[in-house]
């Protein structure tokens, strides 16, 4: 008996235990705002899970339209190329397509305060605190972004065509990623799938930077093995692109940082200051910047917004891209090599994993190699 009553005393403990987890979810789930939000983001991730359909099966099927089933191919060869060639971990990943009912999959919410480079940043688990808040409808997205303007921040709200849950479910491809062109849908397939293989927690900028390094680069060797030199061409110029956009935005950042700390004591100095940074970098952007940037023709007509917010969103995605290129260059062109050997360096310093990178440089100096990098 006495042996029973020690199996029944545990077997309460644990029920009552999960019953006491299951109320606190819930709880949180409803009471909290983080937990409406995390509840609401599920709902739409259920959805756009249960509505997959195989890809192999879509290429297959008559009924599918020649451009869709162009465009699932696209995805299902960058995808065997990211694990293959570059060793992702795609595991389940883009395997299967979801049909959105509308245009956009996601809109992306930023802050920063207006006095100083200081994003606004949201805390949720797992991957702890981003500078961004995504929303499924453009309602929710502008509520959120006209609440943070009432307090005094600056704001953007931008569309994004894919997300990655990190590997956490299988991840379909959404409509809206197959409105990309070519070279941007092979350049996202990878990039998601880069999340998939590393993302430090708390480390937005780097993880964001270090995949867009990762999707250009893998999409300029994937149209290079194919023999594909028209998109191979288009990539490229994606890529240099993005480090001359990332170079002037790093400016107008150095800028502001100089400007802000010139006026420590007044606010109202550090907003004057602010409108001459901004004045001058419109002035830049388009006598210098713009009619150099690679694959953009002549006389295209461009809106620049310029606030803090939209300072540092941009360079979520474009930071260090020099350093990164630095590492390839030093692992002999070898994407396939680069990619660990970035991963290990970020985790060896999780607080500062761009200071690895540059010590990791700083230890192994020499000159950029030549000739086209995606042949290697």
């Amino acid at each position: 008996m006495g042996g029973l009553h020690l199996v029944r005393f545990p077997a309460r403990i644990v029920r009552r235990t999960l019953l006491a987890i299951v109320v606190l979810v819930v709880a949180f789930l409803v009471i909290t705002p983080i937990g409406r939000y995390l509840a609401q983001a599920a709902w739409e991730e259920g959805k756009i899970l249960a509505r997959r359909r195989s890809i192999r099966e879509l290429v297959a099927s008559p009924k599918t339209d020649p451009n869709t089933r162009a465009k699932l191919e696209l995805v299902l060869d960058a995808r065997t190329f990211a694990a293959d060639s570059l060793h992702l971990d795609a595991d389940e990943s883009f395997t299967t397509y979801s049909k959105l009912d509308s245009d956009t999959l996601v809109l992306v919410v930023g802050a920063a305060y207006r006095d100083r480079l200081r994003p606004y940043t949201w805390w949720f688990p797992i991957v702890g605190r981003v500078p961004y808040k995504g929303y499924f409808t453009m309602r929710g997205a502008l509520d959120e972004a006209e609440s943070l303007e009432s307090q005094g921040l600056d704001t953007y709200v931008r569309p994004a065509s894919a997300f990655s849950t990190l590997g956490w479910f299988e991840d379909p491809v959404v409509s809206s990623t197959l409105h990309e062109d070519t070279a941007s849908l092979a350049n996202t397939v990878i990039h998601e799938l880069t999340h998939n293989t590393f993302y430090a927690p708390g480390q937005a900028v780097f993880n964001e930077s270090f995949a867009n390094f990762v999707g250009a680069h893998g999409a300029m060797r994937f149209f290079a093995a194919r023999g594909d030199t028209l998109h191979l061409r288009v990539s490229d110029q994606d890529w240099a692109r993005d480090r001359a956009l990332g170079a002037f935005w790093e400016g107008v950042f150095d800028a502001l940082d100089s400007a802000f700390k010139a006026h420590p004591a007044s606010e109202r100095r550090r907003l004057a200051a602010r409108d001459t940074v901004f004045a001058r970098a419109r002035l830049h952007f388009f006598q210098d910047v713009l009619p150099r940037l690679p694959g953009i023709p002549p006389g295209v007509r461009v809106r620049l917004v310029l606030n803090n917010a939209v300072v540092l969103s941009r360079r979520v995605y474009r930071t260090g891209l020099d350093l990164f290129d630095g590492v390839l260059d030093r692992e002999g062109g070898d994407l396939r090599r680069a990619v660990p050997a970035i991963i290990a360096m970020a985790k060896s310093r999780p607080k500062d994993p761009y200071g690895a990178v540059r010590d990791w440089l700083a230890a192994r100096p020499g000159p950029r190699t030549s000739g086209d990098p995606a042949v290697r």
